[in-house]
C-alpha cells in the first residue's frame, strides 16, 4: 500500500531556538517499509502545504497518516484530513503520536468524519498491522487503534528500540533541522521512557514508567550512518545508566566516530555519572538542555522533581568544569507576580547559562490535567504550546505576557544580541560558508516571534476545536494514567503460567 506520512507545522517555540527532524515519524516510515509498504513523508515544519498537496496528487496515497506529539497542532491536522477526502474520499486517515494518544475519542468526533482512526502508543508496532487490516478491510481490532465503532485491543510496546531504523533518506530537506548553532543538525534515540514521575510530565504516563536503552552496537551503527556533523540525542533524561553511556562511547571509539552532540538530562544524573558526561566530552558533548524547572525549594516541590535546589547549582557548576555550554529551563508559574519575574531576569543575568521559559500548562496525560483546582481559561488547542497561559493568571493577562516578554527579551539579549552575535562570528561564518543560515535567522526574529501583543491575540482567534474538559480521574492508581502498561518479562511470564 501507498502511505503518505505528515508531520505538522512548527509551533512558537520551534520558530527561533529548534526544528528538529521527526525521528518518531522516519522510525514509523521504516517500520511500514520493512513490511513491503511504498512510504513518503512531508515536514510542514521546512516546507509548505503546497507541496504536501502536489505529493498527494501525484503518489495518490492509500492511507495518510498525520503525527500528533502536540497539541496545539490537532486544528491545523484535522484541516489537513479534512482536505485529504476532499481530494480522494477514499483515502483513509489516522492520527497518532504522544499527545492525541490521551484525547484519541475526543478528537475523532471533532473531525466530524475526516478521520478515520487514531493510533494510541507507539507507532511502529502499529502501523503495519493497520496498514494489512486496512488492506483486508477492517481496522477495528487492530491493537491500539481507536475507530468511531470504539478501542480495539491495548496498544502495543515494542520489546527493543533497535529497530526499525527511522527512513532517514525519505526527508527531502534534511539541512533545515538545527538546535542552536548546532546547524545542520539531525537526532538519535539511545532510550525511550522515563523512571521519573514529574507532575507536569506525560512521558512516564505515555510510557507506563518503563524505560529502554538501544544496544550500544545498534546506537553506534545508526551514528555511523548519520551524514550530519551535529546530533541532538532526544533522550527525555540521557545517561540515567552509566554503564550504557560508556558503552555507546567505547563503540563510538572503536569506530573513531566523531560529532557534536546536545542532550537532555537531569541535574541528580549528572552528579552522579560525571565520568560519563565527562567521557562524552572527549567524543564532541558540547551542549546540554537541563530542567531545572524552578530555582527554589517550593517550586521544585510543586513539579514533583525530587532535587534540591543545591543539585541543581552543583550540577551548574559540574557543566561549566567539563566545558559544557548549558540551556536551562524554568516553568512559569500563571501565579508569578512582576516581583517574581524581575527576581527571575535577575538569576538568568547572574549565571553565564542560557535560561529558556516555558509556562506552566496542564496537559492531557499529566497528573496536574486531572488534579488542577484552577479552572482552565481557555481550551483552544493552539494555545497548549508552553508559551501561552491557560489557567487564570496573578497579573492581569496582558500584564503576565508584556513581563514574560520582558523577561525571555532580557535573556534574549544576555545570549543572542548583537554584542554576542559578533563573538559568534567564527560559527556563524562556518554555518554560513556551508550555507547553513538556521541560527543566523534565528539570531534576529526574536522579537517578530515572542511579542505580547501577539501572544493576547491569539487568545481572541475564533475557536472551533476545543479540548475535552477534565474528567475526574482518582490518580491515586498511577496505572490509570498510562496509555501503555509495561511489557510482561520473562520472570513475569514465568509467574503467570
Amino acid at each position: 500500500m501507498r502511505l503518505l506520512l505528515v508531520h505538522p507545522s512548527a509551533l512558537m517555540y520551534s520558530e527561533i531556538f529548534l526544528r528538529l527532524e521527526p525521528l518518531g515519524l522516519e522510525r514509523v516510515a521504516g517500520a511500514a517499509r520493512a513490511a513491503g509498504h511504498e512510504v513518503r513523508i512531508i515536514d510542514l515544519q521546512v516546507t509548505g502545504v503546497r507541496e504536501l498537496a502536489r505529493e498527494f496528487a501525484s503518489f495518490r496515497p492509500d492511507a495518510l497518516g498525520v503525527s500528533l506529539n502536540y497539541l496545539a497542532n490537532i486544528p491545523e491536522a484535522i484541516g489537513l484530513a479534512h482536505a485529504a477526502k476532499r481530494s480522494d474520499p477514499r483515502c483513509f486517515v489516522f492520527f497518532g503520536g504522544h499527545s492525541v494518544s490521551f484525547v484519541a475519542e475526543d478528537v475523532l468526533e471533532q473531525a466530524e468524519g475526516a478521520v478515520d482512526a487514531v493510533v494510541r502508543g507507539e507507532g511502529e508496532p502499529a502501523v503495519a498491522p493497520l496498514l494489512e487490516a486496512l488492506r483486508d478491510g477492517g481496522v477495528d481490532g487492530v491493537p491500539g487503534v481507536v475507530t468511531a465503532a470504539g478501542r480495539g485491543p491495548e496498544p502495543r510496546m515494542l520489546h527493543g528500540i533497535d529497530s526499525p531504523l527511522p527512513a532517514r533518506d525519505l526527508m527531502r530537506h534534511r539541512r533545515r533541522y538545527f538546535i542552536g548553532e548546532l546547524d545542520p543538525c539531525a537526532s538519535i534515540e539511545f532510550t525511550r521512557g522515563c523512571p521519573w514521575d514529574c507532575s507536569f510530565c506525560s512521558a512516564w504516563t505515555f510510557y507506563g514508567r518503563s524505560y529502554r536503552k538501544a544496544s550500544p552496537e545498534a546506537a553506534a551503527a545508526e551514528l555511523a550512518g548519520i551524514r550530519e556533523p551535529n546530533v541532538f540525542i532526544v533522550d527525555d533524561v540521557a545517561f540515567i545508566r552509566p554503564e550504557h553511556g560508556h558503552a555507546i562511547a567505547s563503540e563510538l571509539e572503536r569506530r573513531r566516530i566523531r560529532k557534536r552532540y546536545y542532550l537532555e538530562t537531569r541535574s541528580d544524573v549528572l552528579l552522579r555519572n560525571e565520568e560519563v558526561f565527562q567521557r562524552w566530552t572527549r567524543l564532541g558533548l558540547r551542549y546540554m538542555f537541563l530542567g531545572m524547572e524552578a530555582i527554589d525549594a517550593e517550586g521544585l516541590d510543586l513539579f514533583r522533581k525530587r532535587v534540591s535546589p543545591d543539585e541543581n547549582f552543583r550540577a551548574l557548576e559540574v557543566a561549566r568544569k567539563l566545558g559544557i555550554n548549558v540551556a536551562i529551563n524554568l516553568i512559569v508559574d500563571p501565579a508569578w507576580d512582576e516581583e517574581r519575574f524581575r527576581l527571575v531576569r535577575e538569576f538568568a543575568l547572574s549565571v553565564p547559562e542560557i535560561v529558556h521559559l516555558t509556562v506552566m500548562t496542564p496537559y492531557p496525560g499529566t497528573e496536574i490535567w486531572h488534579t488542577e483546582s484552577r479552572r482552565l481559561t481557555t481550551r483552544d488547542y493552539r494555545l497548549f504550546d508552553i508559551q501561552h497561559a491557560v489557567v487564570p493568571t496573578t497579573l492581569p493577562l496582558d500584564v503576565f505576557y508584556r513581563e514574560l516578554v520582558r523577561t525571555q527579551a532580557v535573556i534574549n539579549r544576555k545570549h543572542l544580541g548583537l554584542r554576542t552575535a559578533f563573538g559568534a562570528l567564527r560559527v556563524l561564518g562556518g554555518n554560513l560558508a556551508r550555507g547553513q543560515t538556521n541560527f543566523a535567522r534565528m539570531l534576529w526574529q526574536f522579537n517578530r516571534v515572542y511579542n505580547a501583543d501577539r501572544q493576547i491575540a491569539d487568545h481572541r482567534r475564533p475557536v472551533r476545536y476545543e479540548l475535552p474538559l477534565p474528567r475526574h480521574l482518582d490518580v491515586a492508581d498511577r496505572r490509570k494514567l498510562y496509555v501503555h502498561s509495561r511489557p510482561v518479562g520473562r520472570r513475569d511470564a514465568r509467574r503467570s503460567e
